[in-house]
C-alpha cells in the first residue's frame, strides 16, 4: 500500500476498529513504516538522510490523518447519540396528575367566600388555648357542669387544646371596638370516643356580629342569608331553644335539606347560636352593645353534601376516597 492509498484508506475507515487496524499495519511495531525505518541502517549516510526524512514526513502525515479520522468518527458517534436522545421541545410534555384541595378545605373556602360576600372579616386563633379564653371569659365558671360537655386535652402547664372556636370571640373583641362582623374557621378538639360520627378533632366555623341594637331577628336573618348563599333561594331555616353558656337566649339552628343522593327531605341540624351573653361583653369591656354568634361543624356539612357516612374517611388520607371530591364544594 503506497502512501496515497494509505491516506485514502485512513480517510474512509468506517469505524474506530478499522482505523486501529490501519494504524497497526502502518505504524505498529511490525508496520510498514516501522519496517522501512529499521532498513535505514543498511543505507549509506547520504541516502539515509534523504530516505529517513521522507519516511518521517510520511509517518507524521499518517499520524495526523489517523488523529483527524479518529476525531471525525468520535464527533459522528456523539452526533448520532445526541440525535437519538434529542427531545422535541415543541411536543407536549407528559401530563402530571393534578392535585386538589381536601374536601374539608374546599367546603371551608366556599363558606368563607359566602361570609366575605356578606361583609364579614375572617380571623384565626391559636389551637392551644388557656382556661380563661376557652371557658371563663365565655361564661363557663370553674366547676360549671357545662364544661363536662366539652372535655378536652390538657397540657402539663395548664393549657388545653381548644374545644371550640369561640375563644376567638374574646380575643377579637378585646382588640377592636364595635361594630364588627367576623367569622373564625379552625380546628377544635374534644376527648371523644371515635366512631363513624365522632372524632377527637374536627373543624368549626364561628360567626360573631356586635353593634348597637343587634337583635335575634338579625341573627335569624344572617343564618337565612348564609343558607341561601350556600344552598339556593328558598332554603328554609329553623331555630329551636337550647342552652349554651356564652349566649342568652340560645338556640340550635337547622336547615331544610334535600339529600343530593337519596332525594330525601329533612331538617339538618348544623350548630348552635344565640345573643352574646352580657358576661362575655363584660369580660372584654364592652358596654351598651348587643350581638349574636353562631357556629357549626364543617365536617357535618361536608358529609351531608357528599354522602360520606364515616367521618374517619375524611382523615385517613386514602386517595381513593379523597379524589372523588375534587371541586365538589
Amino acid at each position: 500500500m503506497d502512501h496515497d492509498e494509505a491516506l485514502t484508506a485512513i480517510a474512509s475507515a468506517p469505524d474506530a476498529r478499522a482505523l486501529q487496524d490501519l494504524r497497526v499495519r502502518l505504524l505498529g511495531k511490525k508496520g510498514a513504516i516501522t519496517e522501512q525505518l529499521r532498513g535505514l541502517a543498511a543505507l549509506d549516510p547520504e541516502a539515509r538522510r534523504t530516505v529517513g526524512r521522507e519516511l518521517h514526513e510520511r509517518k507524521s502525515a499518517l499520524e495526523a490523518a489517523i488523529e483527524a479520522r479518529k476525531g471525525a468518527l468520535e464527533r459522528a458517534a456523539l452526533e448520532a447519540r445526541l440525535a437519538a436522545e434529542r427531545v422535541d421541545l415543541t411536543l407536549p410534555g407528559p401530563r402530571v396528575p393534578a392535585g386538589g384541595h381536601h374536601l374539608l378545605t374546599q367546603v371551608t373556602h366556599r363558606l368563607l367566600d359566602v361570609f366575605r360576600s356578606l361583609g364579614y372579616d375572617v380571623a384565626v386563633g391559636p389551637e392551644l388555648e388557656d382556661d380563661h379564653h376557652n371557658f371563663e371569659a365565655l361564661n363557663f365558671p370553674p366547676e360549671h357542669p357545662a364544661r363536662d360537655a366539652q372535655d378536652t386535652f390538657w397540657t402539663t402547664d395548664g393549657r388545653l387544646l381548644r374545644t371550640h372556636t369561640s375563644p376567638m370571640q374574646v380575643r377579637y373583641m378585646r382588640e377592636r371596638t364595635p361594630p364588627l362582623k367576623v367569622v373564625v374557621p379552625g380546628r377544635v378538639f374534644r376527648n371523644e370516643a371515635v366512631d363513624a360520627t365522632h372524632e377527637a378533632q374536627f373543624h368549626q366555623l364561628e360567626a360573631l356580629v356586635v353593634g348597637e341594637r343587634v337583635t335575634m331577628a338579625d341573627l335569624r336573618g344572617a343564618i337565612t342569608e348564609m343558607a341561601t348563599a350556600l344552598l339556593g333561594t328558598g332554603t328554609r331555616t329553623r331555630l329551636q331553644p337550647s342552652y349554651f353558656p356564652f349566649v342568652e337566649p340560645g338556640a340550635e339552628f337547622a336547615i331544610w335539606w334535600t339529600h343530593p343522593k337519596t332525594g330525601r327531605e329533612e331538617w339538618l341540624e348544623l350548630g348552635g347560636c344565640g345573643m352574646v351573653h352580657p358576661n362575655v361583653f363584660r369580660a372584654v369591656g364592652y358596654e351598651n352593645v348587643t350581638g349574636f354568634a353562631f357556629g357549626f361543624g364543617i365536617e357535618r356539612l361536608a358529609m351531608v353534601r357528599t354522602g360520606v357516612t364515616d367521618i374517619r374517611d375524611l382523615y385517613r388520607g386514602d386517595v381513593r376516597v379523597l379524589e372523588q371530591f375534587r371541586g365538589v364544594a
